[in-house]
């Protein structure tokens, strides 16, 4: 056991979208148990991704999951808060890593020995495993969301800012799971106000 480094791979989701968490997963894999079929989550199927998220649970030797809020991405901005919620699922594993790979080209400050790796989702295992599991913890929640707000189409578009949430957003405002400090947010809830004609 002492030969084999212990890798956590990071990853996050849910820069872009108007409403909801920053999902982040720390993940590391045990070499003797491995996942065929591990890739970017964005290039898998709904269905696959949710396969491998019950193998990776399953197989991993821990895994994480951390998060930042959007009162929280509000206050420090996206990329503080998406720092944040990497750092919280590392601190999460239940085993300290002796190397932590994040994907993207900037690593969180902190102790832990670490590098980005541009891309590292399509390229490293343990990566991938993370955006898997951040993906579908995520596109999870924005299904319970849009159950509690039917109107806005969350489980559909995931938050993101296609024609018809923003059409919603303008004639319904934020609920109180939106960015407040996101500019299609701002704008709709202005124009809710009849500060700006919608």
């Amino acid at each position: 056991m002492n030969a084999v480094t212990l890798i956590a791979g990071v990853d996050e989701v849910g820069r872009g979208p108007l409403i909801g968490d920053v999902v982040t997963a720390a993940v590391i894999l045990d070499p003797h148990r491995p996942i065929a079929g591990l890739a970017d989550s964005k290039a898998l199927s709904e269905k696959k991704r949710q396969r491998l998220f019950n193998e990776i649970q399953d197989k991993a030797l821990c895994f994480a999951i951390g998060r930042a809020t959007p009162a929280e991405i509000d206050q420090l901005n996206i990329l503080h808060a998406t720092m944040l919620a990497m750092t919280r699922a590392v601190e999460g594993l239940s085993i300290t890593p002796q190397h932590v790979l994040v994907d993207g080209n900037r690593c969180p400050k902190w102790s832990f020995s670490s590098e980005a790796v541009v891309k590292g989702d399509s390229k490293v295992a343990e990566i991938s495993a993370a955006s898997i599991l951040a993906k579908v913890t995520r596109d999870t929640e924005m299904a319970e969301l849009d159950a509690q707000f039917p109107d806005y189409g969350i489980a559909k578009h995931k938050g993101y800012p296609t024609a018809f949430h923003l059409q919603r957003l303008a004639e319904l405002g934020p609920t109180p799971f939106h960015r407040l400090s996101f500019k299609p947010v701002q704008l709709a809830l202005l124009a809710k106000q009849g500060v700006i004609n919608g």
